[in-house]
């Protein structure tokens, strides 16, 4: 712990001074980020480095899973970090990122990991979904195989109960969002995207298209709301 403070230390006398005019900025002004991430609390999983975000760039939102339960009338700190960021600062993207040698997905797939944790068994039944697609879909993996094929699956799923959330069904409708499927291989370095086109996992590259999950496109189901548009 002292190291950690050492740091805030010179956070305050060297990073700080260097950055003034935007943290200055972002008093007087507010925040307006780029996008909301949900990701892991793994402490290996650092959304602001990954992306080399400076302050303001990134809303943030961490949980044991990278998991979003679906909608309910229940308050829940993802649900109500999820629609203030839709609803009120505008986000254009959100990106839901699972990694590798995840905790959450091994205890998932290994359930009795989770003895003596009533909380965290709870919490991961929002990833059910992506257990059973892992046993039935792929029977012939090993365990190390299986929770990196979780890790993978358990995005699918979130991804699916991020659009039950009132604020997300509407800004996508306008075509005001896009959704975004990562996995970060903790070893490599790496991210792999997921591509709506295919509901396959591919690796960001600079060279190729950015693999989005659910593109923003206006997907509103009747003809009468498009005859209304036009006019």
């Amino acid at each position: 712990m002292n190291e950690l403070i050492g740091r805030v230390f010179s956070f305050e006398k060297r990073v700080f001074p260097d950055q003034g005019a935007l943290y200055a900025k972002l008093a007087a002004h507010g925040q307006s980020p780029k996008a909301l991430m949900i990701s892991c609390a793994d402490s290996r999983v650092v959304p602001e480095h990954i992306m080399h975000a400076d302050p303001g760039d990134l809303f943030v939102c961490r949980n044991a899973g990278n998991i979003v339960p679906p909608f309910t009338t229940q308050n829940g700190g993802v649900s109500s970090t999820v629609e203030y960021a839709v609803s009120a600062l505008g986000v254009r993207d959100i990106i839901i990122c699972g990694h590798s040698d995840c905790g959450a997905m091994k205890a998932l797939m290994n359930p009795e990991m989770l003895n003596g944790m009533p909380n965290v068994a709870a919490w991961l039944r929002h990833s059910h979904a992506a257990e059973c697609v892992v046993r039935h879909g792929y029977p012939e993996l090993e365990n190390g195989e299986a929770v990196r094929t979780a890790a993978l699956e358990n995005v699918v799923v979130q991804l699916a109960h991020l659009r039950t959330h009132p604020s997300v069904a509407t800004a996508i409708a306008r075509g005001e969002l896009a959704l975004h499927g990562w996995f970060f291989d903790i070893g490599a370095g790496a991210i792999l995207a997921l591509d709506g086109n295919t509901g396959k996992f591919v690796p960001l590259r600079e060279d190729r298209p950015l693999p989005v999950a659910l593109k923003a496109e206006q997907r509103i189901a009747s003809d009468i709301a498009y005859a209304e548009a036009a006019e």
